[in-house]
């Protein structure tokens, strides 16, 4: 099964999670062109585009704004979304509801929050600046999706740490177990 990374804003550096594992596993990186001021219906249709040139369903590794991303792209493509994705491992999903979002966006408010047609998780911190404990908890309930909290994990990312992340990494290759066994 084919896992397609998905990095968030500002996209995913060299210390970043996502970079280890796509060296690592030969995972690839859904394009996007403007990591800097993302817009929404653009970013939906580049991730269409990465979904449909992988040759079977993928599960998408998404990180922080690109978690809504799923979520928007699941919204618009609710007739066949469940048989063109396999699943979702969704970390650090970013609350763009919250006064204390970056606003170089455009598209993303409300958070969508319509349960996703497919298999998915959400990884979150219980001290991340992008979103509480409890906005976690509600949008993992929302899409219908497993919650996995980590304590003092920051945003989940290299700055905070969260590089090669072993633990992160099993985590998504159990996900990816379970959901090639349905």
């Amino acid at each position: 099964m084919s896992v397609l990374t998905l990095a968030g804003l500002w996209n995913s550096g060299p210390q970043h999670w996502q970079t280890h594992w796509e060296k690592k596993h030969g995972w690839t990186r859904a394009p996007h062109r403007d990591w800097e001021t993302p817009d929404r219906e653009e970013w939906v249709r580049e991730l269409d585009a990465a979904i449909a040139a992988c040759a079977q369903p993928p599960v998408l590794a998404a990180h922080s704004l690109s978690c809504t991303l799923v979520t928007w792209w699941a919204a618009a493509h609710r007739d066949d979304a469940a048989q063109r994705v396999a699943g979702a491992f969704l970390v650090a999903p970013s609350d763009v509801d919250a006064p204390s979002y970056p606003d170089c966006t455009t598209g993303f408010q409300p958070m969508q929050l319509d349960a996703l047609p497919f298999p998915s998780i959400v990884v979150a911190s219980e001290n991340d600046i992008y979103v509480s404990t409890k906005r976690a908890r509600q949008f993992a309930q929302a899409w219908g999706s497993q919650l996995h909290l980590i304590s003092d994990a920051g945003h989940i990312n290299g700055d905070a740490g969260y590089g090669p992340w072993p633990e992160g990494e099993e985590l998504l290759l159990a996900f990816v177990r379970r959901v090639q066994r349905t």
